[in-house]
């Protein structure tokens, strides 16, 4: 394996990695189900920026996501599940390579990895004999498919450049033209982009599983949906049902002014320095109405795998990219490191192995996850992907694990880019220098006493061992330091794809952006 020896003995050395590891499973060429059985299908839904937060089996007593709360019931359900990187294509990309975004060039929404022959998850499937699809979206480029096949129609046709910028730190303009481009489709309606989208997944998912024989290749299935991503536009109905019943952001005084200056560059980036706070409420309540659709589309394929000749031998597992803040820390969509915007849900659901109704409470990231799909598979990923298998963690919840998780930022909004790591009940955050005059800037958040990251421990003497601690931790999980990964990303950034088109070049589905600033 690629580091992961050395990774657990540094974190053995510096004290934040103390539970015994020597149990965990890194490559996961060993299958779960007993030699000589069919190996199960996979079926992998991910949403677009779902908000771990509103959702009922997540606590959130007030939107109706029963069809989630359903697979909760006969699944597990992890508590602390982190994205790779808080934004759609880096986020898609770190879970196709099972690698952190640094080492494999997924800097931003206008990225790809570097060619369609790349490994994969899905590539590694098909070699264990599996066949891998994708309907929906992936945020792939529209040359490349990392060994996916496209069902129930073409969903991914960009033009990735590869190309992006930085604010100047001092820069103290506001893009109030990104804000109201995105909160004019801030109303009720029967028609949008993502519902419009997501209703193609629908139907290309439930065909798919309506036609699948149980006598046929297991598959490995990615049903990449949109919702509940802006515009936050839905159904009268489903707003009705919020109106006047979400509560408003929590901004306690002085949290907005001692946040980094990246997260003020994001503000200013994404024109949300002043907002009304009728449209925030009204955002919030769309946002929720918005879910409530998604749970609802996911009901039908749901449905639609329960009534098929597949049913009972596919493994089904939820998660989304990315959260979406709404407000929360008086920041919109993605983009920061904060729990609203990195965390996100993940809920597994095999009762032919583990008993339903289970949660675990320990920290793992997406590339634990695909990890486990590959163990369950009984495919081998290559030995420098990143991740460990949760399958031993499933099988006994008082199994070692690692409880740790990294996630990165370095794509648009901002004058540095920077990582986190989550080792426990801590979480550091560090911003990297942005030029001769600004920054490091650190954050150390105790996610036990503070889960909604109001106190910013880093500064406190008392916490300088910890913090010197989780940033070698850090450095070594990543394998450099993320001063000099942020060079290398803005020497990238600057260059871009060499075949890429200098201008006029489209990312997201066909809408044409700059690179830095109206991207999803």
């Amino acid at each position: 394996m690629r580091t992961e020896q050395s990774r657990r003995e540094f974190l053995r050395t510096v004290g934040v990695g103390a539970l015994g590891l020597s149990g965990l499973s890194h490559v996961a060429a060993q299958m779960v189900q007993p030699r000589g059985e069919r190996p199960p299908n996979l079926l992998v839904i991910m949403s677009d920026e779902h908000a771990q937060r509103v959702t009922g089996c997540y606590g959130n007593a007030l939107v109706q996501t029963p069809n989630l709360d359903r697979l909760a019931a006969e699944g597990i359900t992890f508590d602390a599940c982190y994205d790779a990187s808080p934004l759609c294509v880096p986020s898609r990309l770190a879970f196709t390579a099972c690698k952190y975004i640094s080492r494999c060039g997924a800097w931003s929404n206008s990225t790809r990895l570097p060619s369609d022959d790349y490994p994969s998850i899905a590539h590694a499937m098909n070699a264990a004999g599996y066949e891998s699809f994708l309907c929906g979206k992936q945020h792939y480029d529209a040359q490349h498919r990392y060994g996916f096949v496209d069902v129930g129609g073409n969903m991914n046709k960009s033009t990735m450049t590869g190309r992006g910028g930085r604010r100047a730190p001092d820069d103290l303009h506001i893009n109030v033209g990104a804000r109201d481009s995105r909160f004019k489709d801030f109303h009720t309606g029967n028609q949008s982009g993502t519902m419009n989208h997501d209703r193609k997944v629908t139907a290309g998912t439930v065909e798919f599983l309506a036609n699948r024989k149980r006598t046929d290749k297991p598959f490995f299935l990615f049903a990449g949906f949109l919702a509940p991503h802006f515009p936050l536009t839905v159904p009268e109905e489903y707003w009705q049902r919020y109106r006047d019943k979400v509560t408003m952001p929590n901004l306690p005084p002085g949290h907005v002014e001692s946040q980094p200056l990246n997260y003020h560059h994001l503000r200013r980036g994404f024109g949300v320095v002043e907002t009304d706070p009728q449209m925030v409420k009204l955002g919030r309540e769309l946002y929720y109405g918005l879910t409530n659709w998604f749970d609802d589309e996911l009901g039908k394929v749901l449905a639609a795998l329960r009534a098929s000749d597949v049913a009972d031998n596919t493994v089904i597992i939820y998660t989304t990219d990315h959260g979406e803040n709404l407000g929360d820390h008086h920041l919109w969509w993605k983009n920061c490191l904060y729990d609203t915007a990195a965390k996100v849900p993940l809920i597994l659901r095999w009762p032919e192995r583990w008993k339903g109704g289970q949660r675990r409470s320990g920290v793992c990231s997406h590339l634990d996850l695909v990890q486990t799909i590959a163990q369950i598979g009984g495919a081998e990923l290559p030995e420098d992907c990143d991740g460990d298998s949760l399958c031993g963690w499933m099988d006994d919840p008082a199994a070692a694990w690692k409880d740790r998780a990294v996630s990165e930022y370095y794509a648009h909004n901002i004058a540095s880019g920077y990582a986190m790591i989550r080792q426990g009940r801590y979480k550091y955050v560090y911003h990297t220098r942005m030029n001769d005059q600004y920054g490091p800037q650190r954050q150390l958040f105790d996610m036990v006493e503070d889960p909604d990251e109001f106190s910013n421990l880093a500064d406190d003497p008392a916490q300088a061992l910890r913090v010197d601690q989780l940033h070698r931790a850090l450095v070594a999980e990543l394998g450099r330091e993320p001063d000099e990964t942020e060079q290398i990303c803005r020497r990238e950034m600057a260059v871009g794809y060499p075949d890429a088109p200098r201008k006029g070049a489209t990312q997201g589905g066909g809408k044409a952006r700059q690179a830095q600033g109206e991207e999803e």
